[in-house]
This record gives structure tokens, C-alpha cells and sequence, in this order.
């Protein structure tokens, strides 16, 4: 094979992979943008709110917001939570929740996208939630 076809083909290569990292980057500030307007004025709220009634049924609960997401928290223990964040790590940025729980000695975590952040709105958050803390109030 000539070394110009295979300089060619690298060089194609290259230029792919830096096209395909400024797209990728263009997306994960789009979706900064978009989920800094999500978390204000959809998820913080839904998360308080949750934290409100729950804590008038017997479940204490406190809502954070520690940079770029919001926590609600078991107020007995610090195990106890659950989450949403932007993770801007693969080729589509989405929102993730994440939730980590105590069973006896044993912390249960897990994971899962609750959707693209331009499109979330307080029902998908709420319905994240319930399905999440079902766990949570056994």
C-alpha cells in the first residue's frame, strides 16, 4: 500500500474524530444550558415539594442542591438518597437519577436516565421520584 493512501486514510481519520469532539462538545453546552434551566425552575421545586409531603406523612426528608444537581435526603441517614445530574459523558448529554439506599449493612445504589433535559418536564420528575422512593418507605 502507498504511503499517501495510508496518510490520506489517517489524516480522514483525524479529522472525523475532531468533527465528531466539537459536535459532542456543542451538544454537552447545549444541554448545560438546558438542564440549568430544568433544575431551577422544574426539578428543585418537584424535589421540594416531595420533600414537604413526605415530611407531613412521618418521612423525614431534606432537599440540597450541591452544584449542578439536586438531593433529596433521609434526614436519619446520610445513605439515604436520591438524585438527578446532567452527565455530559457519552455522545447524548441526558439527565441521570441516581439513588442510594441502606439495607442493614449492605448500601443498594443504582442508576438510570430520566430523559434529555430540554424536554423534561414536573411530571417526568415526579414520576421519577415515585417510582424511586417506593423503595425507600417499606
Amino acid at each position: 500500500m502507498e504511503i499517501s493512501d495510508v496518510r490520506k486514510r489517517i489524516l480522514g481519520t483525524i479529522e472525523r474524530a475532531r468533527q465528531r469532539a466539537a459536535e459532542r462538545r456543542a451538544r454537552a453546552d447545549e444541554a448545560a444550558r438546558a438542564y440549568s434551566t430544568f433544575l431551577d425552575g422544574v426539578a428543585v421545586p418537584i424535589f421540594k415539594q416531595v420533600a414537604n409531603v413526605l415530611r407531613a406523612e412521618g418521612y423525614p426528608f431534606s432537599v440540597s442542591t450541591p452544584s449542578g444537581s439536586v438531593r433529596l435526603m433521609s434526614d436519619r441517614t446520610a445513605v439515604d438518597f436520591v438524585e438527578i445530574a446532567l452527565d455530559t459523558t457519552g455522545d447524548m448529554p441526558s439527565v441521570m437519577g441516581h439513588a442510594s439506599r441502606a439495607r442493614g449493612r449492605r448500601v443498594i445504589e443504582s442508576e438510570r436516565a430520566v430523559g434529555d433535559p430540554a424536554h423534561l418536564d414536573e411530571n417526568d420528575v415526579l414520576e421519577f421520584l415515585t417510582k424511586v422512593l417506593e423503595a425507600f418507605l417499606r
